[in-house]
């Protein structure tokens, strides 16, 4: 059973979204998604919203398996005005009835079982992303938030510090490895196209590294890996030489960054969310060991090459400038406040 996030982290979302909850107050919110990392934030906000300002946000969440989700967080799924409808994003009914909002968080790149099928990981981001626009529109919704990733971009130039949204790279299509950067710029494709023909107000949120309680502890993130490894006191596993670097955006300040680009986003625009602050893979693996007290420190699997190294970092300008974001959680706090919370996840 998972323990519900830290109060403090749902104070700060929630004192810093007062406008979107006055905006969307009885609204009914379609999620999907909403038992992995992202959308779990984002409901337990809409949970605590509604208890301590009085937003009375409906949810309908869609959900693979609702009996095992309710087991894991009863607290949060058996809560007066959720609603968890069986099925996964590519084949649910859409009979769900009115909506007014729709957030579309689920994802498999944390799911390691299926991102061994490249195929069904694209249809989860090109035909789970259609039936949810689709589900959107037939129920009468009017803000739609499409989750997506800095995978859109493909591979980072070694000469650009930081990606902006007017980057015109792309995942290499002969590349059968980037299924989960190409359903996701097929998806966003998509959802432009639904916000031009309708009056659906789509926004974007391209959602870069993060970190924060509730992270997956085994998988394909590495902050979570590494926070798993050291709290079980083993050596922090590194593939590969360690200097790739990345930036790591705290969970609940995430959650602000979404919420307001639900509510206040450009129709039919995409916003990088995510952290500017820069880490290595090493170094990040050297501030989990030091905030964990581990006594065995990580080594690189293969030695430094001359290359430059790869980095995957977002320009935020555009969402800090137009929508008023800021990153208010230093890396260290972001790490500790993780650590302190998986803790008893590891070790029992």
């Amino acid at each position: 059973m998972r323990k519900p996030l830290p109060q403090e982290d749902l104070d700060f979302v929630v004192e810093r979204t007062a406008d979107v909850w006055s905006a969307f107050d009885r609204a009914r919110l379609f999620i999907t998604g909403g038992t992995g990392f992202i959308g779990s934030w984002l409901l337990e906000a809409v949970r605590h919203s509604n208890r301590v300002s009085g937003s009375r946000i409906e949810v309908v969440a869609l959900s693979r398996d609702p009996e095992r989700a309710i087991a894991q967080a009863p607290y949060l799924f058996r809560e007066n005005g959720v609603t968890l409808v069986k099925g996964d994003v590519t084949d649910f009914d859409t009979k769900i009835g009115a909506i007014d909002l729709c957030i579309h968080a689920a994802t498999d790149v944390a799911d390691p079982a299926k991102t061994e099928s490249a195929l069904r990981m694209f249809d989860t981001g090109v035909t789970g992303t259609r039936r949810v626009l689709d589900c959107a529109q037939a129920n009468g919704a009017t803000h739609f938030l499409l989750t997506s990733s800095g995978a859109v971009y493909g591979a980072q130039p070694s000469n650009l510090p930081r990606i902006p949204e007017t980057f015109a790279g792309a995942p290499n299509s002969l590349d059968v490895r980037t299924a989960y950067g190409q359903g996701k710029r097929a998806a966003e494709w998509l959802a432009t196209a639904y916000a031009q023909q309708s009056a659906l107000h789509v926004s974007i949120a391209r959602i870069f590294a993060m970190v924060g309680p509730a992270i997956p502890l085994n998988g394909p993130l590495a902050a979570g890996n590494f926070i798993r490894d050291a709290l079980a006191a083993r050596q922090i596993a590194i593939t590969g030489d360690g200097r790739p670097l990345r930036s790591y955006l705290y969970a609940a300040d995430a959650c602000v960054w979404l919420l307001r680009i639900l509510l206040s986003g450009e129709r039919g625009q995409a916003y990088n969310v995510g952290s500017e602050r820069e880490i290595s893979i090493l170094d990040l693996a050297r501030l989990i060991e030091r905030l964990c007290g581990c006594v065995t420190p990580a080594v690189p699997s293969t030695p430094a090459t001359a290359e430059p190294p790869p980095r995957y970092l977002p320009d935020t300008l555009k969402a800090r400038c137009t929508l008023n974001l800021e990153e208010s959680t230093s890396l260290d706090l972001a790490l500790s406040k993780t650590i302190n919370w998986s803790r008893s996840t590891v070790t029992g």
